[in-house]
């Protein structure tokens, strides 16, 4: 039933954002995902991550066949696209395989499986088509928050980054100064988190297929409620970042049309008053929370119960998503902050779900989401003070994730199953 009733949640969400995007003249989510069926699709790397999550229910036989099915169609669709000379598009030159073995599973499952057998097949394929719904539903919220959001709190954020002393700035100028290959393998680490995220849960869900069950918290979870909730926070804090409002934009030339000075990343912006500011209809409004930090904290965390390789992994995909997040002049610090704050609350919600609802829990989820929705409150309407209080604030700005952080590790530690020493047998006695 809950299977069930998240089936139906998640098809009446895209449905509306497709209306809504359709609405503003773009594709949807449902109609950006069929496309891909036949068009090159965008996320060609993120397709084939699916189907490999898919395949953790499949044996080791089944998903040597699905591989190479999914190969073997993408190198149909390259050569058909070849003898006709379609028309080159922005699309990767593969993934429509992917996408066509999760749908032959879905009719498998509906055809030729039944009772558990069935029930796991379809939970793995709606586990990989929920992981690619999840990028075009993110899609249509950038697109719906450019549209609805005409003004934007940028001047807000950046005065209350003063606190933490203009981070963005100053890694925005180390990673201007790395190099093109410290900025090529920053880039990579940023476009491709998903990916990472996939490889993480890869290894929390590969006992699946023997266990015949999934288990009750993984990585994906916490993944799609932080895309489900985060654009939420989007359209109540709307905040295009610093590269947008205060520099030439993501393309590096032009671009300044809206900004309010060509600031980024060599000088940081001066101590005013803040007001909101108008930008234009394309730029996103997606900073607050910082949603890639969400999403690498989350990589992070699942990733402490792996290898030491997995966790050393893990450990490098947050460091290089925060560095990539500020170089690139996409967030401001106080996004992080609320970003770190934001999925740890998350996370500690799904745990407490799946183990049942206690004080501790209750406690923690609370504390997580009053510090959160402080946060949000105190860059708005205490921008000022932060920024001409910075010995004060910056600390405060500093321990609140730091707090949350602390009452997690400590709760969950206390959740953890107890090792029990194994009781060495009594000595027997013989009658002789």
């Amino acid at each position: 039933m809950l299977w069930a009733t998240a089936g139906v949640v998640t098809l009446g969400f895209l449905i509306a954002l497709e209306i809504a995007a359709r609405g503003y003249g773009a594709p949807g989510p449902i109609t950006a995902q069929v496309q891909e069926a036949i068009f090159p699709p965008k996320s060609g790397f993120l397709l084939y991550a699916s189907m490999a999550l898919m395949m953790v229910v499949l044996t080791w036989r089944q998903r040597v066949i699905a591989a190479g099915v999914a190969i073997g169609i993408d190198v149909v669709f390259l050569l058909v696209r070849w003898a006709v000379d379609a028309e080159k598009t922005d699309g990767h030159p593969f993934g429509n395989g992917a996408l066509w073995v999760i749908l032959g599973y879905a009719v498998i499952a509906v055809t030729r499986r039944t009772g558990q057998e069935r029930v796991l097949l379809l939970k793995g394929v709606g586990l990989g088509l929920l992981l690619v719904a999840g990028r075009k539903t993110g899609d249509a919220w950038l697109l719906i928050t450019s549209k609805t959001r005409p003004l934007v709190l940028d001047q807000y954020v950046a005065t209350a980054d003063h606190a933490l002393g203009d981070p963005s700035w100053l890694v925005g100028r180390i990673v201007t100064a790395s190099g093109p290959i410290i900025v090529h393998v920053l880039d990579y680490v940023y476009t491709l988190l998903p990916v990472a995220a996939v490889v993480v849960a890869l290894y929390q869900l590969r006992n699946v297929a023997a266990e015949r069950r999934f288990p009750g918290h993984h990585l994906v979870r916490t993944f799609l409620v932080i895309g489900l909730l985060g654009p939420g926070i989007y359209m109540l804090f709307p905040v295009v970042g610093p590269v947008f409002a205060y520099g030439p934009g993501d393309s590096g030339t032009g671009g300044l049309e809206w900004a309010l000075a060509d600031l980024w990343p060599h000088t940081p912006p001066p101590l005013t008053t803040p007001h909101p500011m108008s930008f234009d209809e394309i730029t996103p409004r997606n900073c607050m929370p910082s949603l890639h930090t969400a999403w690498a904290t989350t990589i992070f965390i699942h990733s402490r119960r792996g290898p030491r390789l997995l966790r050393y992994a893990g450990t490098f995909w947050l460091i290089a998503t925060l560095a990539a997040t500020l170089g690139f002049g996409y967030h401001y610090g106080v996004d992080l902050v609320a970003g770190m704050v934001f999925t740890i609350t998350i996370e500690a919600a799904l745990r407490s779900f799946d183990r049942g609802w206690e004080r501790s829990g209750i406690q923690l989820v609370t504390y997580g989401a009053t510090v959160f929705a402080a946060l949000l409150v105190s860059y708005r309407y205490l921008a000022m003070e932060m920024a001409e209080h910075p010995w004060v604030f910056g600390p405060l700005l500093l321990l609140a994730p730091a707090s949350v952080v602390y009452g997690y590790v400590r709760t969950t530690k206390l959740w953890d199953p107890k090792a029990v020493p194994a009781q060495r047998p009594e000595p027997q006695l013989e009658l002789v």
